[in-house]
Parts: structure tokens; sequence; C-alpha cells
């Protein structure tokens, strides 16, 4: 498969390229940007080439990988599929609910296949873990925390503007979502509060299955206090998610491979762009519920 990267801001440069570059089954046959010096240099650092016009690259490759922020990679996205490319894409899907449903319509027209890059459903442990909770199904509660220290250490994604506009729940809200809905459900209702330092929110998600969960997001915790945790409560007792002992690159060739599969079978994937945009759909609900919140 010939795959074209889009994007090539720090995330493109720290996983994308290096797991593209380094896939066996893949054929890297160049990088497109916002910044054309920028791609260039991405490019040759990985023995591709850069594109100045995305419709040339394009119609150069099977699929593309989308490293941008989600309202540019919902939009490309579109003109991708329409261009009968298969998509790795981030999360968030994208930024609107409309831009998410767009991107789905144009996959479900077009036929070509979707893999949403959500990190912990692609490392082994992590993944091992969800389809065993899931198989076990009898939860009562679950309590999910997600604290980043970007604005607050040396992140590199601290000037990222998307994420200084959305906060903890459209970055890291994603990745919680994706550990607890396959294993509690779908969620048909959710309330929201923003209380704490930064960009801290503090979300109740109630389950179709009866389950509850409460998650805890935040860009803004101290470098010392970061992490991810998901504890499960049930007839089980207790269990926590585990920690993957692969790092993100590897869990980027993963999905890879997940495309590669859908690809191939034509049968969707778990996080295909559907399942992403049902994440959407709930992280814009709960959005709706912190514009309501008087704090």
């Amino acid at each position: 498969m010939r795959i074209g990267l889009l994007g090539t801001g720090p995330w493109a440069r720290m996983v994308h390229a290096p797991a593209l570059s380094g896939h066996g089954e893949l054929d890297f046959a160049g990088v497109w940007g916002r910044r054309t010096a920028a791609a260039k240099d991405l490019a040759e650092r990985h023995g591709t080439h850069a594109y100045d016009d995305l419709d040339a690259l394009l119609a150069e490759v099977d699929a593309v990988a989308v490293a941008l922020p989600p309202h540019v990679q919902a939009d490309l996205a579109v003109r991708a599929a329409r261009a009968h490319c298969h998509l790795l894409l981030d999360k968030p899907l994208a930024a609107t609910v409309e831009q998410g449903r767009a991107v789905v319509g144009a996959v479900r027209e077009t036929g070509v296949a979707s893999v949403v890059f959500f990190t912990a459903r692609f490392q082994p442990e992590p993944e091992a873990w969800i389809a065993e909770q899931a198989a076990w199904g009898d939860w009562f509660t679950a309590r999910a925390q997600w604290l980043g220290a970007v604005f607050t250490g040396d992140s590199p994604f601290a000037a990222s503007p998307w994420r200084r506009e959305k906060g903890a729940l459209w970055d890291v809200g994603p990745h919680a979502l994706s550990v607890l809905l396959p294993v509690l459900g779908d969620v048909q209702r959710v309330t929201a509060a923003a209380y704490g330092p930064g960009d801290t929110v503090h979300a109740v998600l109630d389950h179709v299955g009866g389950a509850s969960s409460t998650l805890t997001l935040s860009l803004t915790a101290p470098p010392a206090a970061a992490g991810a945790t998901v504890e499960l409560r049930g007839e089980a007792g207790v269990t926590l998610l585990p920690e993957s002992s692969e790092d993100a690159v590897a869990a980027y060739g993963r999905a890879t491979d997940a495309l590669l599969a859908a690809a191939r079978t034509g049968r969707p994937h778990p996080c295909d762009a559907a399942f992403g945009l049902r994440v959407t759909e709930i992280l814009a609900a709960a959005e709706a519920e912190l514009a309501r919140d008087p704090d």
C-alpha cells in the first residue's frame, strides 16, 4: 500500500513518520504539510518526497495518514476519501459533530477503509484488558483519570492552538472514552463541569448498560501528577487498566496493520470513523454542558 502523510507537526515527526517509514508492508510515498519547508525537511529525514500540491499526493497514494488539528483533519479526510484513499486518522476525528458526520458520510459513499488512532486500543496489554472486561460485562461503575502536563511541563504540544482552545476534554477525553465505551456500552446521558486549575474538566456518563462512569481530564496537571488511570468496579471486584510495554510508534504500527486488514477484507475496524464520530458526539454533549455551567 502506498501511503502519504498529511501534517508536519510534533506528533507527525515523533510518531507518524517513523512508524510509516519503518513499516514493512507500506510504501511511504510522500509528505504534504501546510508549511512547505517543514514538509521538505520531514520527507528528507525519511527518504520520501514532499508535495506542494495535496491533490497530486492524493492521486499517487492508496491511503493517507493524518497528523493535523481536528478541524483541518476532518475537511481533508473528506477530500481524501473522495479521492478513494483509505484513512488513518488521529483523535479526535473532528472539531464538531457536523464535520464528523461529513467524514463518515464520505467513507460510506466511497467504501474506503478508516481507522482512528486511539493509542490504548492498539497497545497489546490495554487492548487485551479491554476485550477481557467487555466480555465480562457486569460492571457497576468506572473511574477514569487522564491527566497531562502539556500546559505545565516541557511539552512540544504546549503551543498547539487547538489544544489551547479545546483543552483536555477534546485532547485526552477521546482516550478515556475509547476505553470506557467498549466495556460499559454507549452513553445515553452526559453531565460535565469545569472545576479545578486550567482546563480541568469533570464528567459523569450514564451508560446504556446501566453502569455509570466518572472522568477527570486535564492538560494542566503538575508533571509529577500526570498519568492515566482507569478503574472498573463490579461483581468481579476491582480492576485497573494496565500500562503498555510498547510506545506510541509501535502502537501506530498496529493501527496501520488494522487499516491494511480493513482495506483488504472490507470489514470495518472497531475504531473506524463511525466510532470516532460517536466519541465526537459525546465530547460535544459534554462541551454543551460546560457552556451551561454558571461557573
